[in-house]
């Protein structure tokens, strides 16, 4: 494995009826809270009057930013980052999935910045300083809970971007299952192949003598190979709902890629698309991620078939490294599709027009990828395998 440090400094909060926890946590850092939050979900299923009830317990000054969009828009983020100014925000609380985290992160880290705000997505600056936050969440799906990563969009450019600061961790997060049984069935399946593909985009690196790694991340797919179906079947099981959520943060914390860097060529290129398109993350990777396997299957059909065999159970004999890889990917696709994720770009009403457009997007910084360099061709058989 390759020589590494390691850093998380979550305060992970975990089970049923932790949301109490806020009245501790939050003082800590102010009495002026700025809570985060999305379409309103979260005011029909209870946990906003929840929230807002502890706060108030906690004698602390509430702010709201409402309406967070599931690809987090720079413009919302703006939007926060002009009230924590404003009106002198102490403490970030973020309520909700992924999408509401990430757009958090970036306020905490734009409140302290004098430019604007796309400036740190775009790398044309990094932040010195952010305002502490915490998070509630409602959907298993991302990691962002557990790990300092953000993914914003800015509508006006069509462009799409993943960042991150030692600055953008959470302080703490809250994680109580209960609040994840109202997730409706589409967003329960976007979230489960969200949570795999964190992991796969891991799994396939260039390290040698990684089989702690290898096993971890072979566990974690196996377990959530196993609950999800079950989950589909009873979307109000508290137990599936736990299985799932722990995974999902485990996915992206940063334990399963000690000792190695990951691949993330995959979540590039669907960050392309979805900047065009504005579909759903998860539906995106559920249809390029097999087909990056597929491409890329030369590469290493060893590690391919590792995969195949260890977390969907391939059997060997009487094939070639090669064919059982693809087995295995096959049975990847196969599972998601089972789940009720989509196959196919022209699912979203995609087709071939704006493929040069996807690709100069996917290649702003030129080719990309870790367990295998992606330049402009491979990109555009990935996406044009996928339609």
């Amino acid at each position: 494995m390759n020589a590494f440090s390691f850093y998380n400094p979550v305060k992970l909060i975990f089970g049923k009826g932790q949301l109490q926890e806020v009245k501790n946590e939050l003082p800590q850092y102010g009495n002026k809270v700025l809570v985060v939050y999305g379409g309103g979900s979260i005011k029909k299923n209870g946990l906003y009057d929840e929230v807002m009830e502890t706060l108030k317990e906690a004698n602390l000054e509430v702010f709201e930013l409402a309406g967070v969009e599931p690809n987090p828009r720079i413009s919302t983020a703006r939007k926060g980052v002009e009230i924590c100014k404003t009106e002198g925000i102490d403490v970030i609380l973020a309520v909700g999935g992924g999408s509401v985290i990430d757009c958090a992160k970036l306020i905490a880290c734009g409140a302290k910045y004098d430019g604007d705000a796309w400036d740190l997505v775009s790398r044309k600056a990094q932040p010195s300083e952010a305002l502490p936050f915490g998070t509630v969440l409602t959907l298993a799906a991302t990691g962002s809970e557990m790990n300092s990563g953000s993914v914003i969009t800015n509508e006006e450019t069509q462009e799409k971007y993943g960042w991150g600061s030692p600055l953008s961790f959470p302080k703490f997060s809250i994680l109580d299952p209960t609040y994840t049984l109202t997730v409706p069935e589409n967003h329960t399946v976007y979230g489960i192949v969200d949570m795999m593909s964190h992991i796969f985009e891991q799994y396939f690196n260039n390290a040698t003598n990684t089989p702690v790694q290898d096993r971890m991340c072979e566990g974690v797919l196996k377990a959530i190979i196993e609950t999800a179906p079950k989950l589909m079947k009873d979307l109000q099981s508290f137990e599936h709902r736990e299985t799932i959520l722990f995974a999902g943060t485990m996915g992206l914390n940063n334990f399963l890629q000690m000792g190695y860097r990951g691949d993330w060529a995959t979540h590039n290129i669907e960050h392309a698309v979805s900047a065009v398109y504005d579909i759903p993350h998860a539906g995106g990777l559920a249809i390029l991620f097999p087909q990056w396997m597929r491409h890329n299957v030369h590469v290493n059909p060893t590690r391919f078939a590792q995969m195949a065999v260890r977390v969907f159970d391939v059997e060997t004999e009487g094939k070639t490294e090669e064919e059982v890889a693809l087995e295995g990917i096959d049975r990847l696709s196969a599972f998601w599709t089972s789940l009720g994720a989509p196959t196919r770009l022209d699912y979203y009403d995609i087709d071939d027009s704006k493929i040069d457009v996807m690709v100069e997007k996917a290649m702003v910084y030129g080719e990309f990828g870790n367990f295998t360099k992606l330049n402009d061709e491979d990109v555009k058989s990935i996406l044009q395998a996928s339609l």
